[in-house]
């Protein structure tokens, strides 16, 4: 199943945190937060009054609180409007 964004919404995907440090010691994950890092999977058309200004592989930063969560298929997805997208990722 595919989910095809409307409007000025964005499908997001959690980007996966690392699970080791550089020096090889593995991190708990019981009582590990969630990133705030997302990848974007799909973008809407945007609005008359909205232009897209994001791309599906983008990675971005949303705030904790953000948007709406959704699972499909075993995936956990956000869904967000481009106002509530902090920063793109770049390296």
């Amino acid at each position: 199943m595919k989910l095809r964004p409307m409007a000025d919404n964005i499908l997001l995907k959690q980007h996966e945190a690392q699970e080791t440090t550089s020096f090889g010691i593995i991190l708990a994950t019981t009582n590990k937060e969630k990133p705030a890092i997302y990848e974007v999977v799909s973008v809407g058309p945007g609005t008359k009054d909205v232009e897209m200004t994001v791309k599906t592989g983008d990675m971005v930063v949303v705030g904790k609180f953000s948007g709406n969560e959704i699972k499909l298929d075993g995936v956990d997805y956000k869904f967000v409007k481009q106002d509530d997208i902090l920063a793109v990722v770049t390296e």
